[in-house]
């Protein structure tokens, strides 16, 4: 049985390992920190969560409830761990990032079948008696991103994420933010602040006028001198001062939208608000929801302060930018994540063109369930096009080449309803619900179809 090489030690590539380790094969888990760090990473912890610590919505038949569940029914080590470490976050999934990191690397550390090397991988060589699954993420090392270019023959494309900052609970004035869950869905648990029409102006104002932090080399776009404020930026994580430029009101109707989170003070909605989601089991810090920015720290300290309850506030953490890099997906890969011209090598998460925690780890359960396949001399099943797996590997791999960006999972990608059924059924809630009962009829039976060789595997 070939053994399976797993490159990074963010997201994917932890659920990849766990997910083949489990289905009967030996793994080698390759994580270059702390020998080597990124940019954007503070710790050298296994499943880091960089920019926020949410795993978005619970909310029965959105599209990322149907994604989780179906990772929960194939057993999905991370979004255990995930809901081992959850923080009250509303109709969300939120975690404490400290507990969530150590549980997975208890989970990798207890697994015999997982070896740990803690060293900088710098090239791709295919051997016949090894399957490699590369999920070194957004921030892929310089030497991966040339062999990936030398590999695939095609540029790499490039956008900027973010980190939302993140503030000291014991710092926030409570007497100006209430608790609220927009239209009261879920339970109360994020902080909001309240802006009045004047209190906003003076935000907006301030916002424009604040200085960016110049570019730093390897934030640019390979090949151009495209930075700061004419950066390609993902338009699913757009920084605060970027949508602010597109018109005034922008914020309001983005990051910053007041609708259904009536103020129990005044027992209206205010003119716009600020989202503040729990950051740990603790409750001693908040994040800014949706607030990234690519601004000095001086100048953020100066903006943010101006939100109403956060005028003496000590931030932990400042929002940043940074840049991502994913390969073209729809001219390279399969829909079970192998390179069409190297079908020993499967990217996976984020440089695959998924966007978000879950969509990661989804990514990365697929693959390491693809490369067991391969490792025992098998032929990858893809996951049923109907299910919010196949749908996010359809995106990425059927996606017009010219235009591919990263994706989150969304009832846009999703097969829809028959026209006549939609003609049938007005009521939109009731197609999502359609929807999701018949992409987890078709999950679960594509499980029994691969459980069934993984017992054989095991045995």
């Amino acid at each position: 049985m070939k053994k399976i090489k797993v490159i990074g030690g963010g997201l994917a590539g932890p659920e990849a390992a766990l997910q083949a380790a489990w289905m009967g094969c030996d793994v080698t888990l390759y994580e270059m920190r702390p020998i080597r760090s990124t940019e954007a990473h503070q710790t050298s912890d296994f499943a880091e969560l960089v920019c926020s610590n949410s795993l978005k919505s619970e909310s029965e038949n959105s599209a990322p409830w149907l994604l989780k569940q179906e990772m929960r029914r194939a057993n999905s080590f991370l979004l255990a761990a995930a809901d081992d470490s959850a923080v009250p976050a509303g109709h969300a999934l939120a975690v404490d990032r400290v507990e969530f990191s150590a549980k997975v690397a208890a989970l990798i550390e207890q697994n015999p079948r997982i070896t740990v090397v803690r060293e900088e991988v710098t090239s791709l060589g295919e051997r016949a008696d090894e399957i490699t699954v590369l999920a070194t993420g957004p921030l892929t090392s310089p030497a991966l991103v040339a062999e990936l270019q030398r590999l695939t023959g095609s540029q790499h494309l490039a956008f900027y994420d973010s980190i939302s900052p993140i503030v000291d609970a014991s710092t926030i004035d409570m007497d100006k933010v209430y608790f609220a869950a927009r239209w009261d869905k879920g339970t109360a648990d994020y902080i909001n602040c309240p802006f009045t029409k004047e209190e906003y102006d003076r935000f907006i104002d301030a916002l424009s006028s604040a200085e960016m932090v110049p570019a730093k080399e390897w934030e640019r776009i390979p090949g151009s001198d495209v930075s700061g404020a004419d950066a390609k930026y993902f338009e699913g994580c757009l920084p605060i001062e970027e949508i602010a430029r597109r018109g005034r009101d922008t914020l309001r109707f983005g990051p910053m939208k007041p609708a259904g989170l009536t103020n129990p003070k005044t027992g209206r909605w205010p003119y716009a608000v600020v989202q503040l989601r729990q950051e740990n089991l603790r409750a001693d810090s908040y994040n800014l929801v949706g607030f990234q920015n690519h601004l000095k720290y001086g100048e953020q300290a100066r903006v943010l302060r101006l939100i109403p309850g956060l005028e003496n506030a000590n931030f932990l953490r400042w929002g940043q930018i940074h840049r991502n890099t994913y390969i073209n997906s729809p001219t390279v890969l399969t829909e079970t994540l192998a390179l069409r011209a190297h079908p020993n090598i499967l990217i996976a998460g984020q440089l695959s063109g998924v966007e978000g925690y879950t969509e990661s780890i989804a990514g990365g359960l697929l693959a390491g369930r693809f490369a067991a396949a391969l490792a025992h001399g098998q032929t990858p099943v893809p996951a049923p096009r109907i299910s919010a797996h196949g749908s996010l590997m359809h995106y990425i791999t059927h996606s017009e080449a010219r235009n591919f960006q990263p994706a989150n999972v969304t009832f846009d990608l999703l097969l829809p309803l028959e026209e006549d059924l939609r003609k049938k059924i007005r009521d939109k809630k009731e197609r999502h619900r359609i929807q999701c009962e018949r992409a987890l009829a078709a999950w679960d039976l594509w499980l029994q179809e691969t459980s069934l060789k993984r017992a054989e595997n095991v045995a």
